[in-house]
């Protein structure tokens, strides 16, 4: 599958995203959500966790927030590997992929998505991992879903 779709017409290349690319986005946490904010506070690299086509038209992003900040015990994390890091574009600093909750927008409506913000992606298997995960975490019912589209 291709990273990007060419329009040849007019010779620009537009990126789309595809599981397991690290962006960056401004992730809105939970109990940012919950205190009505509607923006991140920040642009933070993010991961993919899953890239799927909707029922209605559009693409349904599910991203996951990449923190340096040590989750606590009560959250679902995974701490990303050295390797994983640099294999992603990302800092060479201890950082975690949150699995318990997550943003969910639509690729061709965000207002949040920025075309141009790839960093890197992560290796299949450590992909495969992450995406076990979340999985179980949304299947449990312990992964909370941030709605980004309007």
């Amino acid at each position: 599958m291709s990273r990007c779709l060419k329009n040849t017409w007019r010779s620009w290349i537009v990126n789309r995203p595809i599981a397991a690319d690290v962006w960056r986005y401004p992730y809105l946490w939970y109990g940012q959500h919950g205190d009505g904010e509607t923006e991140g506070r920040k642009t933070r690299p993010v991961a993919f966790v899953a890239v799927l086509p909707g029922k209605a038209g559009g693409t349904n992003l599910f991203i996951l927030a990449i923190t340096s900040t040590q989750p606590g015990r009560d959250r679902i994390a995974a701490s990303i590997p050295e390797i994983e890091r640099r294999r992603a574009g990302l800092d060479p600093i201890p950082l975690w992929i949150i699995v318990d909750e997550y943003n969910h927008d639509i690729l061709e409506t965000s207002a949040y998505f920025e075309p141009g913000a790839r960093i890197g992606a992560f290796s299949p298997s450590f992909h495969k991992k992450i995406m076990s995960a979340f999985i179980a975490a949304v299947r449990t019912g312990r992964s909370k879903a941030i709605p980004r589209a309007d």
